[in-house]
């Protein structure tokens, strides 16, 4: 189950970083759109076209990815900190068989319907008169629900994990909110260590406060 729950992070994490690169493509179709907009009176066909369409292929191909850092918001996450390691397995292990598996059965069989009837006729953005090509960002959908699909197996078996020993099984490191980040330390030393501008690590671990940064 490790060695499963390993490969299904490595790829969610792939295919995340890999498509974040969208947004740097995006802010720079829009900045252009903006630029020729209003400085040169020619608005383009395509800008609005292209923020819409790999805005929900971001979003769309992170999700596995967020699932897999736990960075998905819960419904009831004030009361769902509040239990133990084993008590949120068992509950969220009962979720994933009546919602999530059903759901992302359901994307991924109607999105490839979706999918294939839009490569059949080869569809074209009926939202600008450039006709920007929209088929290929339709089997984004199917791409989508198969990740989703295989990290939710990935987080079953850390839910079975946890059941058995009490504890999560630990995630890969990555980038982490400051909120979690105080939830974790359950301190506010963070938040000092940016008050008073630097704060080394060593410090930090012992909990001493920092030395003036003028005598360092």
């Amino acid at each position: 189950m490790l060695r499963y729950i390993a490969f299904a992070d490595d790829l969610s994490a792939w295919f995340g970083k890999v498509f974040a690169w969208g947004i740097l493509i995006m802010a720079f179709g829009v900045g252009y759109e903006v630029v020729a907009r209003y400085l040169f009176r020619a608005p383009t066909p395509w800008a609005f076209d292209l923020s819409y369409m790999l805005y929900g292929t971001i979003f769309m191909m992170a999700g596995a990815y967020t699932l897999s850092r736990d960075g998905h918001v819960r419904g009831g996450d004030f009361i769902y900190r509040l239990w133990k390691p084993r008590t949120q397995a068992r509950l969220e292990l009962v979720l994933y068989f009546i919602f999530f598996f059903p759901g992302i059965t359901a994307l991924v069989f109607s999105g490839w319907k979706y999918a294939a009837r839009s490569w059949g006729y080869l569809e074209v953005s009926s939202n600008s008169p450039a006709g920007v090509p929209i088929f290929q960002f339709k089997a984004v959908i199917v791409a989508a629900g198969i990740l989703l699909f295989l990290q939710g197996v990935a987080q079953v078996f850390r839910c079975i994990l946890c059941i058995r020993t009490g504890e999560w099984p630990k995630q890969a490191e990555d980038v982490e909110e400051l909120e979690k980040v105080l939830l974790e330390t359950k301190s506010l030393d963070v938040l000092k260590s940016e008050d008073e501008g630097f704060l080394p690590s060593r410090e930090l671990d012992a909990g001493r406060e920092p030395r003036d940064r003028d005598a360092q």
